[in-house]
C-alpha cells in the first residue's frame, strides 16, 4: 500500500499529520541546503520508528537542532550533545545526534566543494538507488538503504513518493523533481 492509500485509512489528528507532510512536503523538490539537512535529520531519527513518532517531533527537533542550520550544527560542542541527549522532545539515542553533527560538518564541506548540498546530491544525478546508498555509506554516518531511499524520494530525487493517480502526483510534477528530469 501506497502511502497516498494508507493516509486515506487515517482519521482525527493522525490523518492531518500526515495529510499536511503528504500534501506539502513528500517528494517535492527542496532547494534549502539547511532544509535539505533537516530532512536527512529526521529520515535519520526515523530509523527503527514510525514515520508518526517523526512527524509528532518535528516542531522540537527544528529547535533543538538550531531550525536545522549546518553550520551551527556543524559547530556543536559536547555540551551540545549533552543537552541533545536529555532533550525529551526528539529522539535522545547517541548514534543518531553524532550522524547529525558529523553529517553537518560533512554538508558543510560539501558547500565549499560544490557550492551546495543540493548542487552535490545534482552532481550525483542520476543514479540507482544502490548507487546512491554506496554513495551515502561513503558519505554520511548512519545512512543505511532504507534511510537513502526515503530522503532521495521526500525531496525528489527518486521516483515513488506517491503513485501516479495521487492528486499530488501532478503537482509534484509541476515542481520539476529530479527524478523527472534526466
Amino acid at each position: 500500500m501506497s502511502y497516498c492509500q494508507a493516509i486515506k485509512a487515517l482519521s482525527g489528528d493522525r490523518k492531518t499529520l500526515h495529510q499536511e507532510y503528504h500534501d506539502h512536503h513528500y517528494g517535492f523538490p527542496l532547494h534549502d541546503d539547511d532544509e535539505l539537512f533537516g530532512r536527512l535529520v529526521m529520515e535519520i531519527n526515523q530509523a527503527g520508528l514510525s514515520w508518526e513518532t517523526i512527524l509528532k517531533k518535528e516542531a522540537a527537533f527544528r529547535n533543538a537542532y538550531d531550525h536545522f542550520s549546518i553550520a551551527k550544527v556543524a559547530a556543536y560542542t559536547e555540551s551540545d550533545r549533552e543537552r541533545l541527549l536529555a532533550d525529551a522532545g526528539i529522539i535522545r539515542n547517541r548514534l543518531k545526534i553524532n550522524a547529525a553533527i558529523e553529517n553537518a560538518r560533512v554538508i558543510l564541506q560539501l558547500q565549499q566543494e560544490y557550492g551546495a548540498f543540493e548542487k552535490w546530491l545534482e552532481h550525483h544525478h542520476p543514479k540507482t538507488l544502490p548507487e546512491w546508498i554506496k554513495l551515502f555509506k561513503k558519505t554520511f554516518k548512519f545512512t543505511g538503504g532504507e534511510i537513502v531511499n526515503e530522503f532521495l524520494m521526500s525531496i525528489g530525487f527518486l521516483p515513488g513518493a506517491h503513485i501516479a493517480d495521487c492528486e499530488i502526483y501532478n503537482k509534484i510534477l509541476k515542481n520539476k523533481p529530479m527524478w523527472s528530469v534526466t
